[in-house]
């Protein structure tokens, strides 16, 4: 396996790709965070307010971009992360998360991050910083 400290400014991190999001994905996110807006499990709400069905929730998508660096844990930690919703992730999507690297200044790592859908459509992009320990 690769470690973060081998890696070059320019190179990418193995892509991360999720499993179709299923509707229990957004249901136990729903009761995990707290956050039951009735767009993300009930087709018919998610209808009425002009969305296609049911979306999922936007930090849903954020929080899985961090298994990027899930791999790399002895090595170090998230020390910032910030990310721009893109586009909508619906039921079935298949999400593939991308990591590059930046730059690096001793012993932070600067990232490009992104999820990307099925049909090559960015729907987060960001950036994190992943502090090593020595």
């Amino acid at each position: 396996m690769t470690t973060l400290q081998s890696v070059q400014i320019g190179e990418s991190l193995p892509l991360v790709e999720l499993a179709p999001v299923s509707r229990i994905d957004l249901i136990k996110y729903a009761g995990a965070s707290g956050d039951y807006n009735p767009i993300h499990t009930i087709d018919d709400e998610a209808l009425k307010l002009g969305l296609p069905g049911i979306i999922a929730h936007g930090m849903w998508t954020m929080g899985n971009v961090s298994k990027l660096f899930c791999p790399y844990y002895e090595e170090g930690f998230i020390q910032d992360y910030s990310v721009r919703f893109k586009g909508m992730v619906m039921l079935n999507d298949v999400i593939t998360l991308r990591a590059e690297m930046l730059d690096r200044q001793d012993n932070l790592l600067h990232f490009n991050v992104s999820a990307i859908n099925q049909a090559e459509k960015t729907v987060i992009e960001g950036k994190v910083v992943f502090q090593l320990i020595s």
